[in-house]
């Protein structure tokens, strides 16, 4: 975390003096998972830029410096909040499936499985929310809020004791993919905590992007749009398109070219004095909205903070919440999700199934049109766990106008090989497909997943 001003440790009563610095600042704040981003927006921000320039500074350094959570060519859900009009803005950082990507593709040539590696590409998303988010509300070029990642990925970064950890659970990971190896093991070995990761191929991909901006010419938009085109367009999207080419992925330059994220507005509802905005039905992100719709009105303080009942009512909540997730969220584009999930009035029929007993599986979805508690559909599955590996970075930014960003990056570069050239994996988040037919998140050529990475932020 990174704020304009030292830290102090002084506190007041009622709080007793603990070892947690309080970081207190007057015109600007930011908070990212890796330190190296907290600072790179930090220097943004100390030199002019607002917040949108300084979250995307940090966005595109934690691809660098957060390799083991979050790739530069992964995915970036982003939401902006705008001081002087008080609008707030989804930027949609998930890409489709290639075009040529179905059920039958996968049952086909991989026995029914979404299997790790290029089968479970999708078009990578980040680099064009990164660089939509600058040019709409940001005042700073590319080169600019890039020049700490191109800095640290060419000439190297200390491993965190954290990442240094991640990278020697997923040592035997990443020796499934030849062209990891030389990058993410040092010497056939996990790195250990201080040992220096060099990424020279992810420095020349944005340093291409920086060039083909300052060789735009014309408006700052216009450099940015150039820097944007270079990774879907020019040079980089080449090398990953015959990279998939000669490796039996399905990425197609066309895939990679036809590719743009949506903007539009926030979704938000309402909890006590609080408003609370996440981003669409393309993530998971509604979700909260729903357990909040469904929380509102409660007596929680009456429960005791995290005392049994509270939480078993925060759980339950959350369960039925994310039965309707399972049931209906999926790409609007190609999936009518009813927008009446998100109404108070059906959050108050469905909250009536949280008993004191605990649901032992998932519930079954509700039905937000005819504001019915439950439907005649199974319940879905019970998830067989998850798995150790983990992934998915943060970074909020608030600036002296009132500004805000907030977004999570994902990906990380476990599960699919590093394209040669690019220097870093293409989003594999096509792991978060179903290939049921029935299922609103079923993989489908130019569909994009349902993904879990969700923003968000909440006002008074």
């Amino acid at each position: 975390m990174s704020l304009d001003s030292v830290t102090t440790q002084t506190t007041a009563p009622p709080y007793a003096p603990t070892s947690i610095s309080q970081v207190l600042g007057a015109h600007w704040a930011v908070a990212a998972g890796h330190a190296l981003a907290s600072q790179a927006a930090a220097t943004v921000l100390a030199s002019g830029g607002n917040a949108i320039d300084a979250g995307v500074a940090a966005g595109i350094c934690l691809g660098v410096v957060h390799c083991d959570m979050v790739s530069v060519a992964g995915v970036a859900p982003i939401l902006v909040h705008l001081a002087a009009t008080g609008q707030t803005w989804q930027v949609s950082g998930v890409g489709p499936y290639p075009r040529s990507v179905s059920p039958e593709w996968f049952r086909e040539r991989h026995g029914g499985q979404i299997p790790p590696g290029l089968p479970r590409t999708v078009v990578p998303a980040a680099p064009d929310a990164w660089c939509t988010a600058l040019e709409r509300w940001g005042t700073m070029s590319f080169a600019d809020v890039a020049a700490a990642s191109i800095e640290h990925a060419d000439r190297g970064f200390p491993v965190s004791a954290f990442t240094a950890y991640q990278m020697t659970s997923n040592a035997d990971k990443y020796r499934r993919f030849p062209t990891s190896i030389p990058i993410y093991l040092k010497n056939g070995q996990p790195f250990r905590t201080g040992d220096l990761l060099v990424q020279k191929e992810l420095a020349e991909t944005l340093r291409r992007m920086a060039r083909a901006e300052a060789k735009a010419g014309g408006s700052r938009a216009a450099g940015v749009r150039a820097a944007r085109d270079e990774f879907y367009r020019g040079e980089t999207a080449k090398r990953i398109a015959e990279f998939h080419r000669a490796e039996g992925g399905a990425m197609t330059l066309a895939d990679l070219a036809n590719f743009s994220v949506e903007v539009g507005p926030a979704l938000r509802t309402t909890f006590g004095a609080y408003e609370i905005a996440a981003c669409g039905f393309w993530c998971q992100g509604p979700a909260l909205l729903q357990a909040f719709n469904m929380l509102d009105g409660l007596d929680l303080k009456a429960l005791g903070h995290n005392s049994p009942r509270y939480v078993h009512r925060l759980i339950e909540t959350i369960k039925l919440a994310f039965a309707d997730r399972d049931a209906y969220y999926g790409d609007p584009r190609f999936v009518k999700v009813p927008e009446a999930l998100l109404s108070k009035a059906y959050a108050e029929v469905r909250r009536t199934l949280v008993s004191d007993r605990a649901w032992a599986e998932m519930p079954p979805p509700g039905d937000p049109v005819t504001r019915t508690a439950t439907i005649g559909r199974p319940a879905a599955a019970v998830a067989g766990g998850s798995g150790e590996s983990l992934d998915t970075s943060y970074v909020a930014v608030v600036d002296g106008q009132g500004n805000g960003f907030s977004a999570t990056p994902s990906d990380p570069n476990v599960d699919s090989p590093l394209v040669p050239g690019v220097g870093c994996v293409v989003s594999p988040r096509g792991s978060q497909g179903w290939l049921d037919p029935g299922h609103p998140s079923v993989v489908a050529g130019g569909q994009r997943p349902r993904l879990t990475p969700a923003p968000a932020m909440a006002f008074t």
